[in-house]
């Protein structure tokens, strides 16, 4: 029967065979003691076989013919010298590559288990924790830093469905209440079913279908997932195509759009329907934000060797702090606006408050720039949209 400190023992022993089979500073040691050992005995094998012969054919040379006494002595001092010296040769190379191998598995080991720990807390929902970066610019310093970008990507990927849930149970409250309380009041006969009702009703549900389709081009957008198809365009046809679209909405409210185009104009790179989408939005913006009797003037022209797309209005403008915030997801800088009348329907024309965010997304998947200027309340809004020329063939 084996003792207890004989089963210690050995399972101390196994834990210690399974860890060095398991761990790279382990593997890369026996690598190292392999290529030391296999070394050693090429170098022994090779000067047992050639050193004897060519020492004493330079003892001949030197010495001529020599007892066979003296001639065991110089065998024997050169075995002596060749063991001594391959001796201190394997111990120094042993020593040199421990030395090493522990210095290499550091360096390795520890930035691979830190790595490990964090990916292991990311894979848990931690996306805020990041792996230390090794010094240096070696490639495990590029694998911890891609990996430290990849935790930021799903950071920020976790915080947009977040607050895409947020926003979308906010904005699904109103629609949902309007529904609920006609239905509510035409079950318990307070309200008729008449045509009006179901105007009201069939309001709502197209509102929330809008709600949706924005929602899920946001999304895409924002994931740099949109299908885009660009191919070199005329700036001055998309205006000239956006602005035709929106000529009639803008006549039956009285307000003024105008054009101002450079003839001479650089192509660029585009999905021509994701431009007029852009271009729609802000037109649709600017119409819903301009009093009857404004003017609203849609401009292209050349900046900085870019194309640079505007829409100036004379309508309510915008508050200075909030220039930027107006590209949020549902934001609004005047949320009395979109309140529902008696009829269920918002004053807004029924903007879904994302499609400044679906502009954004769309300029920034061209590797454009978008942004509002505006010199304060009553005094109009300027939209700039920023795109790069056409590579040239």
């Amino acid at each position: 029967m084996t003792p207890p400190s004989g089963r210690l023992v050995g399972r101390l022993g196994g834990r210690l065979v399974g860890r060095l089979r398991h761990s790279l500073g382990a593997k890369l040691l026996v690598a190292q003691m392999l290529v030391v050992v296999a070394g050693s005995l090429t170098l022994a094998l090779v000067a047992l076989a050639v050193a004897p012969g060519v020492f004493h054919t330079h003892v001949r040379m030197a010495l001529g013919t020599i007892p066979d006494q003296v001639a065991r002595h110089l065998d024997q001092g050169l075995a002596r010298a060749m063991l001594v010296a391959l001796g201190i040769g394997t111990a120094v190379a042993v020593a040199t590559a421990l030395g090493g191998t522990l210095v290499l598995a550091r360096r390795i080991t520890s930035p691979i288990r830190a790595l490990a720990q964090v990916a292991g807390q990311v894979a848990q929902g931690r996306y805020e924790v990041r792996a230390p970066r090794p010094a240096g610019d070696d490639e495990l310093a590029v694998l911890t830093a891609a990996f430290n970008d990849m935790a930021q990507a799903l950071a920020a990927s976790e915080q947009r469905r977040r607050d895409l849930l947020a926003d979308l149970a906010h904005e699904l409250r109103t629609p949902l209440a309007t529904i609920d309380g006609y239905l509510e009041a035409v079950s318990d006969g307070v309200m008729p079913a008449d045509q009006t009702t179901w105007q009201v009703l069939r309001t709502q549900t197209t509102r929330l279908a809008r709600l949706v389709d924005d929602l899920n081009t946001v999304s895409r957008a924002e994931e740099r997932q949109l299908d885009l198809h660009p191919r070199p365009c005329a700036p001055a046809a998309l205006v000239t195509a956006a602005v035709q679209a929106a000529t009639a909405a803008y006549t039956a409210k009285q307000i003024t759009l105008a054009t101002a185009i450079d003839p001479h104009l650089p192509q660029v790179a585009a999905d021509p329907d994701r431009i007029g989408e852009v271009l729609a939005n802000l037109l649709g913006n600017a119409l819903r934000h301009t009093p009857p009797g404004g003017r609203v003037e849609v401009a292209a022209a050349t900046r900085h060797g870019r194309l640079q797309l505007s829409v100036t209005d004379t309508g309510e403008g915008i508050p200075s702090d909030l220039l930027e915030r107006i590209f949020e997801r549902f934001y609004r800088v005047d949320p009395a606006r979109t309140r529902p009348d008696a009829k269920g329907e918002a004053d807004d024309g029924g903007g879904s408050g994302i499609g400044l965010t679906i502009s954004r997304a769309i300029v920034n998947a061209h590797g454009g720039t978008i942004h509002a200027e505006s010199s304060g309340l009553g005094r109009g809004t300027r939209f700039v949209v920023t795109l790069p020329p056409a590579r040239r063939p």
